[in-house]
Order: structure tokens, then sequence, then C-alpha cells
């Protein structure tokens, strides 16, 4: 919640500081505020003459704000010139110490309230304390608009990784579910034609939602359950002795996931089932609540061959990976392993 807080702040203040529609608006900001500063100090000359001496200010003012922020800071600072850009700087100190002595002497006949010499030089120390304000400010302004587009950046290269990292995971997935798939019509082709077709026309069906529907970043739970469902019924068709059930609890309509999340969960289930001796299963539970979702899948223990499920293997290794770029720290996965069932869990925030 906090990262996506964050996100949308930052996402505010680009379309603020960067968009070219307010920038009009962000360069009027700056005048009035400087306006306001400059219009509201003191100066020791009659009218118009202290009128003559604030617009004098404000417009060396703004030539020093704009100077630096479009030319130093873009040309020297931001291509690690330091060298170049402190001279550029000084050299707007000594225009502006310069200037502040030129209006001083200009002026100095019509002074209302002549000042101590002592005072003399605090007013042009104010006056270059100003300018170096200025050059300050408009320097942060563009470090301020540089960061929110390095930000920007990285966020987007940090996307287009993930996205490409979740594209090569669904891959490696996709060629060993068709193996497996295809492995199996190929033996019912040799002991039951009849039952091989069945299995072919529902092969295409997975196919079709694995190859066109799945390619969406999300998809309804319903119809990830239904390729779930279509799934079993191909392993019911090959093996007599197994034994399917999918229990949806709660409502599960208009609830989208990720493509593909549950399918590693229920191939290894039905691998690690396989029995010839017993009656095998591979039980699904399904379960919306309070915006989480919360999958479960148990399935039998082959007695006469000893496998232990991979927990760790290249398939669930992947899942694993899916989960923490789609859901990072909104989801909760127990892998249980016991004697004569294997159970996993999955808790998933929405």
């Amino acid at each position: 919640m906090d990262q996506q807080i964050d996100i949308q702040q930052n996402k505010f203040l680009s379309y603020i500081w960067l968009n070219p529609r307010y920038r009009i608006y962000r360069h009027l900001l700056s005048l009035l505020l400087l306006g306001t500063v400059v219009l509201n100090s003191f100066t020791p000359y009659p009218e118009p003459y202290a009128f003559y001496v604030k617009i004098s200010i404000f417009c060396f003012l703004l030539f020093v704000f704009y100077t630096n922020m479009y030319i130093l800071v873009p040309k020297f600072l931001f291509r690690n010139r330091y060298r170049m850009y402190i001279s550029g700087v000084v050299v707007q100190l000594s225009l502006s110490f310069i200037t502040a002595n030129i209006i001083r002497i200009k002026l100095f006949p019509y002074r209302a309230l002549p000042y101590p010499p002592k005072q003399e030089g605090l007013k042009v120390g104010i006056f270059l304390f100003s300018i170096i304000m200025i050059v300050a400010a408009s320097t942060a302004i563009k470090l301020f608009q540089r960061w929110i587009r390095d930000t920007e950046r990285i966020n987007e290269l940090e996307k287009a990784t993930m996205q490409s990292e979740l594209e090569q995971l669904k891959t490696q997935i996709n060629p060993h579910f068709l193996f497996n798939m295809l492995n199996n019509a190929n033996v019912l082709t040799q002991k039951d034609p009849e039952k091989a077709s069945q299995v072919l026309m529902k092969l295409s069906d997975l196919l079709r939602y694995q190859l066109y529907d799945s390619t969406r970043p999300k998809v309804l739970l319903t119809a990830d359950i239904h390729f779930l469902e279509d799934f079993l019924n191909l392993e019911k068709i090959r093996r007599d002795n197994f034994e399917s059930i999918v229990n949806k609890q709660g409502d599960i309509s208009g609830v989208q996931v990720a493509p593909l999340l549950f399918i590693i969960f229920v191939e290894n289930a039905v691998k690690y089932s396989m029995d010839t001796e017993k009656k095998t299963f591979v039980h699904l539970h399904f379960e919306v609540i309070n915006d989480v979702l919360t999958f479960k899948c148990i399935n039998s223990k082959s007695s006469s061959m000893m496998i232990k499920s991979d927990t760790s293997g290249l398939g669930l290794t992947n899942v694993k990976r899916r989960l923490e770029l789609l859901y990072p720290g909104k989801y909760i996965l127990d892998i249980k392993d016991k004697t004569d069932a294997f159970t996993v869990t999955l808790k998933i925030i929405l």
C-alpha cells in the first residue's frame, strides 16, 4: 500500500513539474513569488525612483534565475563540467556586485534617507545574498525536475525488465505443460483411440486458452478454474482410478488473477498422485473472502513408487518468482509434504 501511494505521489509531482501544459503556470508562479519579494522590499529612494530601482532589481534577478536554470545547470552542472559551472556562478555574482554599485552611485543624489558608510556595504551584501539564493533556488528546481525524470526512467526500466522476466517464466511453463499433454494423447492413441479423440478435443480447448486468453496480464478466476477443470478431466479420461474435485466458495465472479498461476501446482499434483494399485485423487479448493483468495491443492501420493514431490524444481521456482513479481508482499505460499498426501496452500491479497 505504501509503495502504491509513493508511486501515485511521484506521478502527481511528475505531472505538475514536467507536463508542458503547466509550464506557463510554473513560470507565472515564479514571477509572482519573486515580484512579491522585490516590490515589498525597502529602498531609500522616493517615488518614482524607488519603483525604478525595484523594477531594475527584479529584471536582473530574473536574468540570473533563468540564465542559471536554462544555461549553466543543464550545459555545465548536468554534464559534470563543475569548473565551468562555478565560473558561471562567479560571473553572475560579479555582475551582481557591479550592478548594485552602479545603481547605488547613479541614484545616490536622489536618496531620501542617506545611509552611514557601514550600512552601504551591508546593503550590497544583502543584494549579493539574494543573488546566491536565486541561484540556489533555480538549481534546486532543475535538480528536482531531473530527479523526477530519472525516477520515471528507473520505474519504466524496472517495469520493462519485470515484464520481460514474466514472459520468460511463462515460456518456461508452457512447453512443459504442452509436452505432458501430447505425451498423454500419444499413449491413449495406442490403447483407446476413442479416448484419444476426446483428449485431443479437450487439449484443443486448453491450448486455445493458453495461447490466446492467457496472454493478457490478468484473466477471470472463473476462466482459470475452468482451464484447470479441463486439465483434470483429461487425466480422468486417461486414468480410471483418478478422482478430481474442484470446490468453489465465496463470490469468485469478476475476480481477476494472473493467468496460469495454479497450473504448476495442479501438474505436480497429478504427476505425483499416479498409482496403479489404489485410488488416487486431486482436490482443488478456491475461496474468496474479503478480497483474499485462498487456493488449496491436495493430492494423494504414490505408495509403490515412493516419489517425493518436487518442492524445489524449476516449475515451482518459476511460479514462486512470478508471485514475487506480480504480488510482492501480498501472498503466502505454504507447501506441506506428508506421508500420504501433498498439500499446497496459496493466499493472495487481491
